[in-house]
């Protein structure tokens, strides 16, 4: 069967170019589902959820611009190219909320069964090379990987403060979850690390994040 993936487009138009441009096109048009992949972020100004190109757009734009609060000097487009890929995956996996204990367990087996599939719509050389970025930003080693994962936990809160909280309230989310998830922001920035402990403690002040957790209770 004719992969529906392709229906909306003539491979012919790629003329001699075929099939590299052909599979380029093909995997251009695949990552185009990324933009139905909503998350539990709300856009600022209480809108709809945001979905996961929008994300990737957001994080991209926030590193070039405070690539200055990294804690070690990093390669800003291989960074910025992090952020644009990491949740291609997602089309296949759907979105793990962070604080989703039992989605959490399985998102790796999913994600690298998308990370396959997916990537594997492009010609060999840049397979293997979003590969490589993706795998070096799951790995959280380098100074790249660290920034990204700094932008990819500061663009949510940025946007759920922004919003009085309300996405932390909906989830009862606690500010253990909170303070473990943003450990990479540390890793990544300690100056945004500084904004986020701040930004944190008011919405704990405010009830928005709770000080304790449901076991506790």
């Amino acid at each position: 069967m004719e992969n529906e993936r392709l229906a909306s487009w003539d491979s012919k138009k790629v003329g001699k170019h075929r099939p590299r441009l052909e599979q380029q096109i093909d995997f251009i048009l695949e990552i185009d589902k990324e933009k139905n992949i909503f998350r539990q972020t709300h856009l600022s100004g209480h809108g709809r959820n945001e979905n996961d190109a929008e994300h990737a757009w957001h994080m991209a734009i926030m590193a070039f611009l405070l690539q200055e609060y990294a804690n070690e000097k990093v390669d800003i487009g291989k960074v910025m190219l992090m952020c644009l890929i990491h949740d291609v995956v997602e089309i296949d996996a759907g979105d793990t909320y962070a604080y989703d204990t039992e989605g959490l367990k399985t998102q790796k087996a999913r994600e690298d069964a998308a990370k396959e599939r997916i990537y594997s719509l492009l010609p060999k050389d840049q397979k293997e090379q979003l590969q490589s970025i993706f795998d070096e930003f799951e790995a959280n080693e380098t100074p790249e990987a660290k920034f990204a994962h700094a932008m990819d936990n500061f663009q949510p809160l940025l946007l759920n403060d922004s919003n009085g909280g309300a996405d932390w309230r909906e989830h009862k989310v606690t500010a253990k979850q909170v303070y473990g998830r943003q450990k990479k922001t540390l890793e990544g920035s300690q100056t945004l690390y500084e904004v986020t402990d701040a930004i944190i403690r008011e919405n704990i002040s405010k009830g928005n994040i709770s000080e304790v957790d449901s076991e506790q209770l």
